[in-house]
């Protein structure tokens, strides 16, 4: 009997653990995801100085990722694109020119599409949105369509391919 009951007491624990475990992954994916957000509208709104800004946000959220959070598939996702979205996200954060920074974050959104249908820890609604001029997609917290790759040019050039429900 004494068996059983420590034995329930460890899955207690453990499941208790990964709980909270997932919370501050869940927590920390959604403010990732805030920066990246609005790092797609400083540039659906052709602000390159307020690109900077957020993208600076989007690369320090990524540098100090709870990775100890993540479960083992999660953090397979993690190895292979939260490299490149540092990477580009540093790139737009530096980069003075809106169309230097438009082409790396269509890098970057290529990787947070991915980490975030594998994920699958978004607070809100969250559109995968593709504009068929620049063949490229995006993720965007609202409906409708707010296009990073062509600003005020065709703000509103796009469609919705999917939509990722909020977990």
């Amino acid at each position: 009997m004494k068996k059983i009951i420590i034995m329930v007491a460890l899955f207690v624990a453990a499941s208790l653990t990964t709980n909270a475990q997932s919370m501050v992954a869940k927590r920390e994916h959604n403010n990732t995801l805030k920066a990246y957000f609005a790092t797609k509208n400083a540039l659906a709104k052709d602000n390159a100085s307020q690109a900077n800004e957020t993208a600076k946000i989007l690369a320090e959220n990524i540098a100090v990722f709870p990775i100890k959070t993540l479960t083992a598939a999660q953090l397979a996702v993690w190895n292979v694109e939260a490299g490149t979205i540092q990477k580009m996200a540093s790139t737009i954060a530096t980069e003075k020119s809106i169309k230097e920074q438009r082409k790396s974050f269509w890098t970057l959104s290529s990787a947070m599409i991915k980490l975030t249908k594998s994920f699958n820890m978004n607070d809100e609604v969250v559109y995968v949105q593709y504009c068929p001029m620049a063949k490229k997609s995006w993720l965007n917290e609202a409906e409708a369509v707010q296009n990073p790759f062509y600003g005020s040019m065709m703000y509103d050039c796009g469609e919705i391919t999917e939509t990722l429900a909020k977990k």
